[in-house]
């Protein structure tokens, strides 16, 4: 089935669990696992495309690289990752339109200084809630199709605490953000207490290894939230699987004890259409000696 969007998404399944993606064929296993949302994160930018740490150092023109790759393989709604927005409000109005061409769902923005940082990691910088409200006016002033989201993301809670978290993301509502994203939670309480004075959908980021703990899909869903982000998960494991195959070959002389871990030429064929692919090649070569 596809979707037009997060909304459409979120109206067949709330809440609506979207994963991260860092590629197109991480995309279409997705899919095949029955999601109806993914994820392109600044730090699988980063990570996996240049090999470079989540601090702000990819760009515009890398981040859409990687979308129109994901876009053009698979239609499910992709959220996409936009950090800061790079830049002034003429920055931001370009990205989103850039985005939108590219056949992204939707973005968030946070509202954190322009140097940013992994948003689990100590020492994050707020910038003023009348900036981060011009970022979230600048992004609805650009996007033309009204598809697309605009989701706010806020650090705040880390830095300035619950009640003025929550009262930059009412007034990043007020704003026009059509999404929360609520980083950083690190109790299930934090959550309720937000849902219920929020008037629009809360994205709740359960990442591994950082702050906010892995609460389970009932426990978030009892605490109002209807966006549930699973970020690098897929890659962490590929990441992990790669790590013991190259070590494996390394010290072994072989991959044969790691064959049990990997995906079967036969497998990988099947998620491609590789098959459907070489029936028409056929088809064209048959055609071509018939003439």
């Amino acid at each position: 089935m596809e979707f037009k969007g997060l909304r459409q998404a979120l109206t067949q399944e709330s809440p609506l669990q979207i994963v991260g993606t860092i590629n197109a064929y991480s995309a279409l296993l997705a899919k095949r696992a029955g999601f109806r949302a993914i994820y392109l994160s600044g730090a699988g930018v980063a990570n996996a495309s240049f090999g470079l740490p989540d601090l702000g150092m990819t760009n515009l023109t890398d981040v859409t690289e990687d979308v129109y790759r994901i876009t053009g393989a698979c239609d499910l709604p992709l959220l996409v990752d936009i950090d800061t927005g790079w830049g002034s409000a003429f920055n931001i109005e370009r990205a989103i339109k850039t985005l939108i061409k590219a056949g992204a769902a939707g973005v968030h923005i946070e509202d954190q200084v322009q140097a940013k940082r992994c948003g689990h990691r100590p020492k994050k910088e707020l910038t003023s809630q009348e900036d981060m409200c011009d970022r979230i006016k600048a992004a609805m002033d650009a996007k033309y199709d009204k598809n697309f989201v605009v989701m706010a993301r806020t650090d705040a809670l880390a830095i300035e605490g619950l009640e003025k978290a929550i009262e930059r993301v009412q007034a990043y509502v007020a704003a026009g953000a059509e999404m929360i994203f609520f980083e950083g939670a690190t109790d299930i309480s934090q959550y309720k207490r937000l849902t219920e004075v929020c008037k629009v959908p809360v994205l709740a980021n359960i990442t591994e290894f950082g702050v906010t703990p892995l609460f389970t899909k009932d426990e978030l869903k009892q605490a109002g939230i209807q966006l549930i982000l699973y970020p690098l998960s897929a890659f962490r494991a590929m990441s992990a699987a790669a790590v013991t195959v190259y070590e494996a070959i390394r010290t072994e002389g072989t991959q044969k004890t790691v064959i049990p871990m990997m995906q079967t030429r036969n497998e990988l064929y099947d998620v491609l259409h590789y098959h459907d692919y070489e029936q028409k090649l056929d088809e064209l070569f048959a055609k071509g000696k018939g003439k």
